[in-house]
């Protein structure tokens, strides 16, 4: 083999890969054109089942996975997947189906986007999930909160001395909080740092993330003592 050919090989071994879930294949075959352009390696699958082994076979590092599959549905997928990898996950829900966005968001999808959506715009929510899920910190910038412990450098979170399991967005939202202790920050302020673009009709994926936060570091969630909400305004950390 020559040398170019070589560094070829390397090359789409380095790029990100992404599995595309989705059985309407119009659909399907868009988003892995537009991925494919922009550089990203893709799977495909058209259905949960098919998804589930490959998945057994070797994980990507991105899910994009359509709600509605044969098989097996993308949240039970979606479920199945989370208990076994943190492997950031974009939902494709239909226009209107609020309770599905909202359910897979509290079963550790990292973002969604609904149908129709432009495929330009799924380029770019990948292109941030991916920024952040892989963003490294300089190590030994550990965050300590009486028993609450945020590692940046290996993203581990510990409470009681116990390992918390926090998706990569949780991550991302917790320790953008908590590296700004006590200042108040908008819904707005919060998806535009933490995921990257600012979503006017999005009330529900930061509202989900707040309260699966509040369920894993307080000692009581309907209590919280870390995350409280500053009403009218937003959301701030208290250390």
């Amino acid at each position: 083999m020559g040398q170019a050919a070589v560094d070829l090989a390397r090359y789409r071994h380095a790029m990100p890969s992404v599995l595309v879930v989705e059985d309407e294949p119009v659909v399907r075959d868009v988003v892995v054109r537009y991925l494919r352009e922009a550089g990203y390696e893709t799977r495909e699958a058209d259905d949960g089942l098919d998804a589930k082994a490959q998945l057994e076979a070797g994980m990507p590092n991105l899910v994009i996975l359509d709600v509605m599959l044969p098989g097996m549905d993308g949240l039970e997928l979606c479920r199945w997947l989370r208990a076994r990898a943190a492997v950031p996950i974009i939902m494709l829900t239909a226009r209107g189906e609020e309770s599905d966005r909202i359910v897979g968001l509290e079963l550790g999808a990292d973002d969604y986007i609904t149908k129709p959506f432009s495929p330009r715009e799924l380029v770019a929510r990948v292109r941030s999930v991916l920024r952040r899920a892989e963003a490294t910190v300089t190590p030994g910038e550990r965050l300590v909160f009486g028993d609450l412990w945020i590692e940046p450098g290996t993203r581990e979170v510990q409470r009681d001395g116990r390992a918390l399991k926090l998706t990569a967005r949780e991550f991302d939202l917790l320790y953008f909080l908590a590296s700004n202790p006590r200042r108040v920050f908008t819904r707005e302020q919060l998806m535009d740092n933490v995921w990257g673009y600012t979503a006017a009709n999005d009330t529900g994926t930061l509202t989900v993330h707040i309260r699966r936060l509040r369920e894993k570091i307080e000692p009581d969630p309907s209590k919280p003592t870390h995350i409280e909400t500053v009403w009218g305004v937003g959301y701030r950390f208290l250390p």
